[in-house]
C-alpha cells in the first residue's frame, strides 16, 4: 500500500511540476476558503448510490496556492458525519440484517488541482472552468450504533465481529490514509471572490468505516467476552434462514468491499495575495 501511496503522490507532484514550469512566467497567487456541504459513504450498508444514506452537513476550510493559471496546490481540513441504515434499503436481505451506524470523520489532505482553461480570481477573462483534483488525506474516524434505548455508543471497543478478544486478532484502527480524487468548476464573482462545487470521492484501506465486515461471531461468546451491549450491537437479525438455530458464521458483511466516503461541497474562496489591480498574465 505504501508504495501505491508513493507513487501515486510521485505522479502528483511531477503532474504540477510540469505543468507549472510551462506556465513559470505567469504570477503565482493564494486563496482561503469555507466550505459546506454534505457527505456520502459507500460500503455494507450502502454499497452503490452516492445519494443514499442519511445526510448530515459537512464544513471545512482550505488555503490554495496557485501557482500560475493552471495548476494549484491545496491544503484542506473537513469534518462531516456519514450514516447508513439497513431498515432504509431496497434489499430486502440487508433489511432483515438490521444494522446502522454513523461516523464522524475528520479529514486532512493535501491535493494538487488542474484547472481545465486558465482561471485568475479578479480577471473577467477566466470567469468560469471546471478543474480536476487528487492528492492524499489522513482522516480520524469512530463508529457508532444505538442500543434498544436510542443512545449512542462507540462500536470499536466492543469487538462486534471477534477483533481483540477472538485468537489471533485485533481491534481496527481509528484512523488511516486515504486517496481523495474529484471534480468542479469555480467562478469569479469579483476581484477577490468566486464560488466553487466540488464532487469528491476517497478511496481508504479499511473496511470498517461502518464496523461491518465479515461475519458473525458466536452469541453466547460475545456475550461473555464484551457483555450485553457487544451482543446487542454484533447480531440484530430480525429473522433467521430456516434450519438455522444461531447467526454465527453467516454473513454479516462483505471483506472483499473496503469502505469510500466523500463529499458535495459548496465553497467561497477569497484570494489573500496579488492585488486586484496587479497585472496576472504577464
Amino acid at each position: 500500500m505504501k508504495g501505491k501511496i508513493y507513487l501515486l503522490l510521485f505522479g502528483l507532484i511531477a503532474a504540477i511540476s510540469s505543468v507549472s514550469t510551462a506556465q513559470t512566467f505567469q504570477s503565482s497567487s493564494a486563496e482561503i476558503g469555507y466550505q459546506i456541504g454534505t457527505s456520502y459513504y459507500l460500503g455494507d450498508l450502502n454499497p452503490n448510490n452516492p445519494l443514499s444514506g442519511r445526510q448530515h452537513v459537512t464544513q471545512g476550510g482550505y488555503y490554495r496556492h496557485n501557482f500560475n493559471s493552471r495548476v494549484g496546490v491545496r491544503l484542506q481540513l473537513l469534518q462531516g458525519v456519514v450514516e447508513a441504515w439497513d431498515e432504509d434499503s431496497q434489499s430486502s436481505w440487508a433489511q432483515n440484517r438490521n444494522l446502522h451506524f454513523r461516523n464522524k470523520i475528520v479529514e486532512f489532505s493535501i491535493s494538487g488541482e488542474i484547472n481545465y482553461i486558465d482561471h485568475v480570481m479578479g480577471n473577467p477573462d477566466d470567469r468560469l472552468t471546471g478543474y480536476l483534483t487528487a492528492g492524499l488525506a489522513y482522516f480520524s474516524h469512530d463508529p457508532e450504533a444505538k442500543d434498544s434505548f436510542g443512545n449512542w455508543h462507540p462500536l470499536q471497543p466492543l469487538g462486534t465481529e471477534g477483533q481483540g478478544w477472538v485468537f489471533d486478532t485485533n481491534p481496527y484502527k481509528l484512523s488511516g490514509l486515504a486517496i481523495p480524487v474529484g471534480m468542479g468548476f469555480k467562478i469569479n464573482l469579483g476581484s477577490s471572490l468566486a464560488f466553487q462545487l466540488e464532487w469528491g470521492i476517497r478511496k481508504t484501506w479499511t473496511d470498517y468505516l461502518d464496523d461491518v465486515s465479515t461475519s458473525y461471531v458466536n452469541p453466547v461468546e460475545i456475550r461473555q467476552a464484551r457483555g450485553d451491549l457487544a451482543f446487542e450491537m454484533a447480531d440484530r437479525i430480525l429473522v433467521l434462514p430456516d434450519g438455522v438455530s444461531s447467526s454465527e458464521g453467516l454473513q454479516r458483511g462483505d471483506p472483499g468491499l473496503d469502505d469510500k466516503y466523500g463529499y458535495f461541497l459548496a465553497s467561497i474562496a477569497f484570494r489573500v495575495s496579488k492585488k486586484p489591480t496587479s497585472c496576472w498574465n504577464q
